[in-house]
């Protein structure tokens, strides 16, 4: 599988803002059929994405149909535990595929590498001239070889299972979604924070993302497709979603589709 650039394209949305219920609501407007109600992690932003049609008033309205949800969301992220921002220090920990590590700055004077440990400690090696940025740079890095090493033999797997071809894959940081899907070019991007999530997490998100090559939308035969295909999907979403927050904050965002 290759890991091509996606080719940029760009268009300006109307973007206004409105208040809902002492709410501060962002509304898009696109050339889309149906109202997209999403509230954002860290903070609870809400944002709606609404048809080109709609005026406030009625998007005001959708949001009040759902405004004990919208609240219920935000009070989720709330609570949820957040990681410290992550030092590049020794003694700093940091997540690999679920399991908490202790990192060690080693300097050498040689290549740059990280070495996993039995004894829990992460071993970064890296020249004296490093500073944090590069520190936080080769470690990205290497939290993104891991996850190409692993990519590839799960869409492979999952390919005949679901009767699908996935033309292309990328590893990216995205700041709202674990993965995306671009269906008309069968390609797939996936976070580069899943590096730190358990392994049952990535599997869940790649299957989640091939099976938007069958089905575009959240909608029923969505939810059939992973019910038939991967039975456990729920509970790995709850894993994911219960796992500590990065101090980049890049989680999936609650989303609710309305019919407007």
């Amino acid at each position: 599988m290759s890991t091509k650039a996606p080719t940029s394209r760009t268009k300006a949305f109307e973007v206004s803002e409105i208040e809902v219920s002492g709410i501060s609501v962002e509304v898009v407007r696109k050339p889309i059929k149906h109202l997209h109600l999403t509230v954002h992690p860290p903070d609870g932003h809400v944002r709606v994405s609404a048809p080109e049609r709609l005026d406030n008033d009625a998007v005001r309205l959708a949001v009040i149909s759902r405004l004990s949800w919208v609240r219920q969301q935000q009070a989720a992220f709330a609570e949820q535990p957040r990681q410290s921002a992550r030092q590049f220090l020794s003694g700093a920990s940091h997540y690999v595929w679920g399991q908490r590590y202790r990192l060690n700055v080693i300097r050498h004077t040689g290549p740059n590498r990280v070495e996993l440990r039995p004894n829990g400690d992460l071993d970064l090696h890296v020249r004296p001239s490093a500073d944090a940025d590069r520190r936080a740079a080769i470690l990205a890095e290497w939290y993104r070889d891991e996850l190409k090493a692993r990519i590839p033999a799960l869409i492979e797997a999952w390919e005949p299972r679901l009767g699908v071809s996935v033309a292309d894959w990328g590893v990216k940081r995205m700041r709202t979604k674990w993965g995306t899907c671009n269906a008309a070019d069968h390609r797939i991007w996936l976070n580069l924070e899943l590096a730190k999530k358990p392994p049952e997490c990535l599997e869940y998100v790649v299957v989640h993302e091939m099976a938007h090559l069958l089905e575009r939308s959240h909608n029923d035969r969505f939810v059939d497709l992973l019910d038939e295909h991967l039975p456990s999907w729920r509970s790995r979403r709850r894993t994911l979603n219960a796992a500590p927050l990065a101090a980049e904050d890049w989680t999936e965002a609650s989303s609710l589709e309305l019919n407007r």
